[in-house]
């Protein structure tokens, strides 16, 4: 074996992985299966949304919440339930969050849609618009402390991760 220097790749020369593949697929699907799950890595998978006030003036206001510790303003999100779509779960996630409800095909997927964190979890991030005026904000004061929309040149202390998410879209 070769490693490259400057890609830390370990090079397998071709007649030593024809031979690991041809074993690998010998083997019955359930083992190889349990081998694939010991050695990719895994992830949590998350849904996001960056709700925009329709009436709020250039540059414009989000929707932010407050939640326990309350040390930062964070996004709406969650993570996903097995099989859920994820523009369902990100639907289901602002609604349980902040009481806005938004139908889950009127959330559009942000470009790019997927965040993929350091730490082991995946974002699927979507924007979607509502009229401040006329929406209710509903929190539960366990889960969500506060929710609020702030003007996008005036935002409060964020999250970290909120912070990172919001400046890779331009906001704030």
């Amino acid at each position: 074996m070769t490693r490259t220097a400057s890609l830390g790749v370990v090079k397998i020369p071709r007649r030593v992985r024809g031979t690991a593949y041809k074993a690998f697929y010998s083997m019955p699907h359930v083992l190889r299966r349990r081998i694939v799950r010991l050695i990719v890595p895994k992830y949590l998978v998350g849904a996001v949304c960056i709700i925009r006030d329709t009436e709020a003036p250039e540059p414009g206001r989000v929707l932010l919440l407050r939640q326990p510790p309350g040390r930062g303003w964070g996004l709406p999100a969650g993570l996903l339930k097995k099989a859920e779509p994820p523009h369902v779960g990100a639907a289901r996630e602002l609604h349980e969050e902040s009481g806005v409800v938004i139908a889950p095909d009127d959330l559009e997927p942000a470009v790019p849609n997927a965040i993929v964190h350091a730490k082991g979890w995946v974002d699927m991030i979507f924007m979607g618009y509502v009229p401040a005026s006329t929406t209710p904000l509903v929190v539960d004061g366990g889960e969500v402390l506060e929710a609020n929309w702030f003007a996008v040149d005036e935002l409060p202390t964020l999250t970290p991760n909120t912070a990172r998410v919001l400046s890779r879209y331009g906001i704030g």
